[in-house]
C-alpha cells in the first residue's frame, strides 16, 4: 500500500480516509495467494489463477477514470472470464467454464450459463461483449501453467460417462471455487479498507474439549440396566473412531446420550485426522438454545462456539465483549470458526446458493467433521441434493459426516442410489439388542373419536400431552379444555411459547414434588398441554401420557419421546387417535395406520425400517425432484442463479406477523414505524406464523401494517392473546 500519487495508473481500491490506494497487481496477487491457502490441494492451481484473473477488467481506462472519481458505471468482472475462455477452452472445456462462472459472478453471484444470444445477464451472452482494452494486465500479472492432467483426473473421478453426475459434480466444484474466490477477495479488501488486520477467528481447543467430554462421560454411573446399556451403546461408537469412512451412521435411541456421544466421536476424529473444524447441524430452531447452551456449559472457555441461525443475532446478544461480537459477526459470513452450530436450512441453503454472501462460507465446510442431528428429517423432495452435497463434501473436500438419529432410514442404500454409489459408509452401532431398554412407553392405536371424548380421556391422567396436526384444531381443543391447560402453536410468538414452556416445566416439577407417584392428583392440579407438532422438535417435557393424532410414524415416535421421558413410570402409554372431523389422507397416514395394526411395537427397528422403505419407494420421483441435473445437460448452460432461486428446503405458504407481546417488541415496532427501516432478524422472538389467506384477512380488517418495510406488524392488541396467539377477529367481537 502506498500514498496516492498522480502517476499511479492501475488502481483497484482507494481508501480516501487514509489517503492510500491498492493497485490491481497487489489485490490480484493477494487474492490469488489467499485462494490457494483456502483451497484443497487438487484445486490450488485453479484457484490461484481465478484469483489472478478476477479483477483484470479494472485495467480498462474507464475503470481507472472511475477510480479518479468520475461518476460512471463500468463492467469489469466479465474480462477475466473472457481470458479464461481463450486460455483453457480448447485443452479442457470444463476447466474454462468453471473459471468463467466464478470470475463473471464474483460480485453479483454465479450467473446462469444460458445459450448464445440468450438473456443479457447470462454468462454466454456476457462473454460475447466487446470490452475496452485491458491487455495491460499481461505486463503486471504472470499467469502460471496448470498441471492439466492432474486437474482432468480430479474432475473425471467417479464420473463413468454419467452426464447427470458430471453436471452435479461440476456445479458443486464451481460453487466451491467461487467460495474460495469471494472469501479471498473480501478478506483482502477488508484488510486494505481497515487497518491491515482482521478480527481473530473463533478458536476451540479440541484436546481440552475432549478431556472435558471424557470427564463428563466418566462421571455417569453404570449401575442400572439402562445405564449399562447406554455405556455399551456408546462403547460401540467409540471403538470405531479409528475406522476410515466418509459417512458414519450413529443410530441410537432417545435417552442413550446421542449428542454427547457424537461430540466425543467428532472431537477424536478431528484430532486424529487434523480436521479444521466441527460443524453441528440441527433441524429445529427451537432446540438451538439448549444445544448451544449444553456445549457452552460443557466446554467453557475452551470453545468459542459460532452460532449461525436465522433467529439469532450477535448484535442483540448481551453476554459478549465487543471484540468477540466483531469476530463472531465476521465468522457468520465465512465460518472462520473451529466449532459451529447451525441449521440444516442454513447449511444446505448456502451449499446450493449462487450468491456471494451465502457461498462465501462453503470452502470452510472442507476438512471438517459434520454432524447432522435428526438426519432422518431431511426433506424427501430435496433428499438427492441433501445427500449428494454431503457425499461430495466428504469425497472431494476431505470432510467426514456423522448422521445422528433414533429412527434411522436405510441411508447406505439411499446414498449409493442418489448421491455417490461407492461412498464409504460405516455403521457405528451394529448391535441394537439393548434398544429395548430405552423404551419408556408403549404405543396404542385407539381409532376415531370426537374432540370431547379425547379431552375427557386425557383428563384421567395427572399430566397429558395432546399433539394434533392443525393449529386451528389445537386452538379448538384448548378452548374446550377445562382445568390447568396450556396451548402451543406457531400462532404464538416464540417469546410466549418459551414463557409457556417454562411455566409447564415448573408446574410438572411441582406436581412430582407434591405427588411423587402421580397418584391421587386432584382434578384442579391435572395438567393438559395441547400442541401442534412443534413440541416434537426436541422439547424436553416429561408427560404421564401422550395422545398423538395420526400422522407419519416418525412424528408419532417423536411425540412418544415426551411420554415418561425420564423412564420413572411403568406402563406409560402414547395413544394414537383420529378425530371424527374430515382430514385429508396422505400416504404417511395410511402406512402408519397399517403399521399400528401390524406391529405390537411400532418403535421396533423392523417397523421403522419398513416405514421408511415404503415412504421412499412411494416417493421415488420426489427424491430427485430438485436435482440440478434434471434441468441442465450441458455445463455451458447450467442455471446456477435460476436453480438457487428455486431451492427452498422449507416449502411453505406461511407468512410472519410481528406482535407486540412485551414492551421490547412494542418498542421495536414503534422504531420500525418511525424509521421505516427494519431487520427481520431483530423481530424473530416476536413473530407468529399465519397462512397467506390469514394474512390477507388481517390486512382487510386493517389489523396489520408493514410501514413500507415488508415486515408485517399487528397494530392492535385486540388481535393477540398471550395464551391463544394471534386472533383473526378482535377480542371485542369474540362471544
Amino acid at each position: 500500500m502506498r500514498k496516492i500519487e498522480e502517476k499511479e495508473k492501475y488502481i483497484a481500491h482507494k481508501n480516501k480516509e487514509k489517503g492510500k490506494i491498492q493497485t490491481i497487481k497487489e489485490h490480484s496477487e493477494n487474492t490469488a495467494r489467499l485462494c490457494m491457502e483456502m483451497s484443497i490441494p487438487e484445486l490450488k492451481e485453479i484457484n490461484r489463477i481465478i484469483g489472478l484473473l478476477h479483477d483484470i477488467g479494472k485495467y480498462q481506462n474507464s475503470f481507472q477514470r472511475r477510480m479518479k472519481d468520475e461518476k460512471i458505471r463500468v463492467e469489469h468482472s466479465i474480462c477475466g472470464a473472457q481470458i479464461a475462455k481463450k486460455m483453457y477452452e480448447k485443452p479442457f472445456l470444463a476447466l474454462a467454464y468453471l473459471m468463467e462462472y466464478c470470475i463473471a459472478g464474483h460480485h453479483s453471484g454465479i450467473p446462469d450459463g444460458g445459450v448464445q444470444n440468450g438473456r443479457p445477464d447470462s454468462l454466454n451472452t456476457r462473454l460475447q461483449r466487446e470490452m475496452e482494452d485491458y491487455s495491460a494486465y499481461q505486463e503486471e500479472l504472470e499467469i502460471p501453467q496448470i498441471d492439466l492432467q492432474k486437474v482432468i483426473n480430479f474432475f473425471a473421478q467417479d464420473i463413468k460417462n454419467d452426464i447427470d453426475f458430471l453436471i452435479d459434480k461440476f456445479a458443486f466444484l464451481t460453487r466451491y471455487c467461487f467460495s474460495c474466490l469471494v472469501d479471498a477477495d473480501s478478506e483482502d479488501t477488508a484488510r486494505f479498507c481497515g487497518d491491515g488486520t482482521l478480527p481473530e477467528d473463533l478458536k476451540t481447543n479440541f484436546q481440552s474439549c475432549l478431556e472435558k467430554v471424557n470427564r463428563k462421560l466418566q462421571s455417569f454411573q453404570a449401575e442400572t440396566e439402562l445405564q449399562k446399556a447406554r455405556a455399551l451403546l456408546q462403547k460401540q461408537v467409540f471403538d470405531k473412531t479409528g475406522e476410515k469412512a466418509e459417512i458414519y451412521l450413529m443410530n441410537m435411541p432417545t435417552g442413550s446420550g446421542k449428542t454427547l456421544c457424537s461430540v466425543k466421536f467428532a472431537l477424536e476424529k478431528a484430532i486424529a485426522e487434523k480436521k479444521k473444524r466441527i460443524i453441528y447441524v440441527i433441524h429445529f430452531l427451537s432446540v438451538a438454545d439448549q444445544t448451544v447452551g449444553m456445549f457452552e456449559n460443557l466446554f467453557g472457555k475452551d470453545a468459542q462456539i459460532l452460532r449461525h441461525q436465522s433467529t439469532f443475532s450477535y448484535d442483540d446478544a448481551e453476554d459478549f465483549s465487543e471484540d468477540y461480537r466483531i469476530s463472531a459477526k465476521r465468522a457468520t459470513e465465512n465460518w472462520s470458526a473451529d466449532f459451529i452450530v447451525t441449521t440444516m436450512v442454513q447449511f444446505l441453503g448456502s451449499l446450493y446458493s449462487n450468491r456471494r454472501g451465502k457461498l462465501r462460507k462453503v470452502h470452510n465446510m472442507a476438512d471438517a467433521v459434520l454432524i447432522f442431528d435428526e438426519a432422518h428429517l431431511m426433506p424427501v423432495e430435496y433428499l438427492q441434493p441433501c445427500l449428494q452435497g454431503i457425499a461430495f463434501l466428504t469425497r472431494y473436500l476431505n470432510s467426514s459426516a456423522v448422521f445422528l438419529t433414533a429412527t434411522m432410514p436405510d441411508f447406505p442404500s439411499l446414498i449409493q442410489t442418489y448421491a455417490l454409489e461407492n461412498s464409504k459408509i460405516v455403521n457405528l452401532v451394529t448391535d441394537t439388542s439393548d434398544f429395548e431398554k430405552f423404551k419408556k412407553c408403549k404405543f396404542s392405536y385407539i381409532g376415531k373419536m370426537e374432540q370431547e371424548t379425547l379431552l375427557s380421556k386425557s383428563r384421567e391422567y395427572a399430566s397429558s400431552l395432546i399433539v394434533v396436526n392443525k393449529k386451528r384444531t389445537a386452538r379448538e381443543l384448548y378452548r374446550q379444555c377445562t382445568g390447568k391447560k396450556y396451548h402451543l402453536s406457531t400462532y404464538l410468538a416464540a417469546y410466549d411459547r418459551k414463557r409457556i414452556l417454562d411455566e409447564i416445566r415448573k408446574e410438572l416439577k411441582q406436581l412430582e414434588v407434591d405427588y411423587p407417584n402421580l397418584e391421587g392428583v386432584p382434578e384442579d392440579r391435572r395438567i393438559t398441554v395441547i400442541s401442534t407438532s412443534l413440541i416434537e422438535a426436541g422439547v424436553d417435557l416429561d408427560m404421564a401420557v401422550v395422545f398423538r393424532q395420526l400422522t407419519g410414524l416418525d412424528s408419532i415416535l417423536q411425540a412418544g419421546g415426551r411420554c415418561n421421558r425420564e423412564g420413572r413410570r411403568q406402563g406409560a402409554m402414547t395413544f394414537v387417535f383420529e378425530l371424527s372431523e374430515d382430514q385429508k389422507e396422505d400416504e404417511r397416514m395410511n402406512k402408519t395406520r397399517g403399521l399400528l395394526k401390524k406391529y405390537a411395537d411400532v418403535s421396533s427397528q423392523e417397523c421403522i425400517r419398513e416405514y421408511y422403505n415404503c415412504m421412499y419407494k412411494l416417493r421415488e420421483t420426489e427424491i430427485e425432484k430438485h436435482a440440478i441435473h434434471n434441468d441442465y445437460k450441458d455445463i455451458r448452460q447450467i442455471g446456477f442463479k435460476s436453480y438457487a432461486e428455486k431451492f427452498h428446503l422449507i416449502e411453505s405458504n406461511t407468512q410472519s406477523v410481528v406482535v407486540g407481546c412485551n414492551e421490547e417488541a412494542k418498542r421495536r415496532i414503534e422504531d420500525l414505524q418511525k424509521t421505516q427501516i427494519g431487520n427481520p432478524r431483530k423481530f424473530q422472538n416476536y413473530v407468529c406464523s399465519v397462512t397467506q389467506a390469514e394474512l390477507d384477512d388481517l390486512i382487510r380488517q386493517h389489523a396489520v401494517k408493514d410501514y413500507g418495510t415488508g415486515i408485517f406488524c399487528l397494530i392492535s392488541d385486540d388481535y393477540y392473546d398471550e395464551n391463544l396467539g394471534i386472533l383473526f377477529e378482535g377480542k371485542d367481537y369474540i362471544i
